[in-house]
């Protein structure tokens, strides 16, 4: 399913995102505009404690004008490799390093209008090593058992994607939800 681009052009620059217009030509001859956000970039940890608690972080999401509770996570710099993005991540946000990271696979995160590719980790033997957390950051700690993990996702208490898809791609591979 051959589609054309005709033409594209970058409508803005952003901090985190540009936006893209594409004017295209599907394979029924049918031509469109599909509008893109073009990000770097992501990756998302799971990180498991010796006592298989894990790590999460509250933060104030403007777009929803509230707090969530999600895992820690962080945009990819140019060029850099989805394994260090994580491990600095990991302890600007929750002070702790990785000793081992587990790259536990990936997904698009709306492909409808974004490119954005978000690299999941799981992130174990955990060591206190805290980098500076970015000024743009107001993050709370809290680290949940799986039990208490599984109560929040049946009270609907994860209101972010990204973090149930990763909840959900873990437990998948290394139960870490049926451990308590």
């Amino acid at each position: 399913m051959a589609i054309e681009v005709l033409s594209s052009e970058v409508v803005f620059e952003g901090k985190i995102f540009d936006v893209q217009i594409d004017q295209v030509r599907l394979a029924n001859d049918h031509e469109t505009r599909i509008d893109l956000v073009i990000h770097s970039g992501a990756v998302t940890l799971i990180p498991v404690g010796e006592d298989g608690s894990i790590w999460f972080v509250r933060q104030y999401r403007h777009a929803t004008g509230g707090h969530l509770l999600e895992l820690p996570a962080g945009t990819l710099e140019p060029g850099e490799d989805p394994a260090s993005t994580a491990a600095r991540e990991s302890r600007e946000e929750i002070g702790m390093a990785p000793g081992q990271l587990n790259h536990l696979g990936g997904f698009y995160l709306a492909p409808g209008y974004s490119n954005e590719f978000i690299h999941v980790f799981l992130a174990t033997d955990l060591q206190p090593d805290a980098l500076a957390p970015d000024p743009d950051e107001l993050i709370e700690i809290e680290k949940l058992t799986p039990q208490e993990v599984r109560t929040q996702i049946m009270s609907g208490g994860f209101q972010d994607a990204k973090t149930l898809a990763c909840l959900q791609l873990a437990d998948t591979r290394h139960k870490i939800l049926s451990k308590s």
